[in-house]
């Protein structure tokens, strides 16, 4: 086979270093590791044939990748080449897709099956013997791939996210949809209602809601406990058994339990209700917890991080249509002000995730809610979206 040149020191090339023999990674930053190499080290060139596989978060307008580009294939592609790449689900789309997987992996658990890809292992750490491989499938991954392709493509509603990396919502979209293009003759997509017209060999099942996408199955909605955006995700799973296996376990998805930092409800020692929302990266996601809560009650919202380049607009017109007092913090806390006072919305100044949920506590009470949705990525103040729900969780039970 040929090289393979190992671009970011994570626990993607980590893993396919260790899989295939590669002794050096190459990266922007100085790591104290023998493996990894500052990238001014990189090759001045690279032989005719061989490969370069970045890790997802690496940028298309990284130097080596531009200068590279035609080397270059994700991990999902070098698995696939060297012909060790199961029978796949592949679960993507902007939010619900690590629940969605979750899901499936839940109902197939006693199926031998492994999951990984963008939650939990990276390919080369998964078991390469299992049956399927059930795969969260990132649109930086999918920007990559050239010619990997599933078996069964899971796609929820696109909406803008990641428009930094991509440079805009069309190269955004336009990853997203590369699985359908792939497809093969008996292989299913099932999509969004706009996508139906994709051109594909494989056959595409469209959805324009939680009702048609329930009554092209045959699924009955009162017989699952979720509700919120937790439904989509449970008849995508349950559409995925249903076309496998033809099974529609109901008491099986039911005992499902959700990740952290979704929607997790937390209750401080006083028993006021605190809702750790922090999975939720950008404005659609927010925007959807938003519509799951009750109109009547006062909502003091924390927003904010690193922004992703996504328009706010229509998450400041829903906060406009109720009564919601933001708590901004992280770098787009100039971003929220705008917004707020061109929106007419309070707004509080916290700057901190600490500083919020204290100026929070001192006006919370029983009839309130407080939320941590930020709409934002972690990575201004935190190593991660988890990081942050973590951190969320602890201030609000050390009040």
């Amino acid at each position: 086979m040929q090289n393979i040149h190992l671009l970011g020191c994570g626990k993607t090339t980590r893993a396919i270093a260790k899989r295939f023999g590669v002794n050096r990674i190459f990266d922007d930053r100085k790591i104290e590791d023998s493996l990894c190499l500052h990238s001014k080290e990189f090759p001045e060139e690279i032989g005719k044939g061989d490969i370069l596989v970045p890790t997802p978060a690496i940028p298309p307008y990284n130097p080596i990748v531009r200068k590279f580009a035609n080397s270059v294939i994700s991990e999902y592609d070098l698995f696939y080449k060297v012909g060790e790449f199961p029978f796949s689900i592949w679960i993507s789309g902007t939010n619900g897709k690590t629940t969605t997987t979750a899901m499936i992996a839940h109902l197939f658990e006693d199926r031998g099956v492994d999951v990984g890809g963008n939650i939990g292992k990276p390919l080369g750490s998964m078991d390469t013997t299992a049956p399927i491989w059930i795969l969260e499938t990132s649109s930086f991954t999918l920007h990559y791939t050239k010619h990997a392709k599933p078996n069964i493509y899971i796609l929820l509603p696109i909406t803008p996210d990641h428009i930094n990396w991509h440079s805009s919502f069309e190269e955004y979209e336009k990853s997203k949809l590369k699985p359908i293009r792939n497809l093969q003759e008996g292989e299913v997509a099932i999509v969004p209602e706009k996508y139906r017209d994709i051109p594909t060999n494989g056959y595409t099942i469209p959805y324009r809601d939680i009702a048609s996408l329930a009554n092209f199955f045959g699924f009955d909605i009162s017989k699952i406990r979720f509700s919120g955006g937790f439904l989509l995700d449970s008849l995508l799973a349950l559409a995925v058994s249903k076309i496998l296996f033809d099974e529609v376990d109901y008491e099986k998805l039911n005992r499902f339990t959700p990740s952290p930092h979704r929607q997790e409800k937390i209750l401080d020692n006083r028993g006021r209700v605190w809702i750790n929302d922090s999975k939720a990266t950008n404005p659609d996601s927010t925007i959807a917890m938003l519509e799951s809560l009750e109109r009547e009650r006062a909502i003091y919202l924390i927003l904010g991080g690193e922004d992703k380049g996504a328009d706010w607009d229509l998450l400041f017109q829903k906060i406009a249509e109720m009564d919601i007092k933001i708590f901004g913090i992280g770098k787009s806390l100039d971003k929220s002000r705008e917004l707020a006072k061109r929106y007419g919305i309070e707004i509080v100044p916290s700057e901190t995730l600490y500083q919020a949920v204290q100026d929070i506590s001192k006006l919370h009470n029983s009839e309130s809610i407080a939320i941590l949705s930020p709409a934002s990525a972690s990575f201004d103040q935190f190593s991660s979206y988890e990081e942050r729900g973590d951190q969320f969780r602890k201030f609000v039970k050390g009040l």
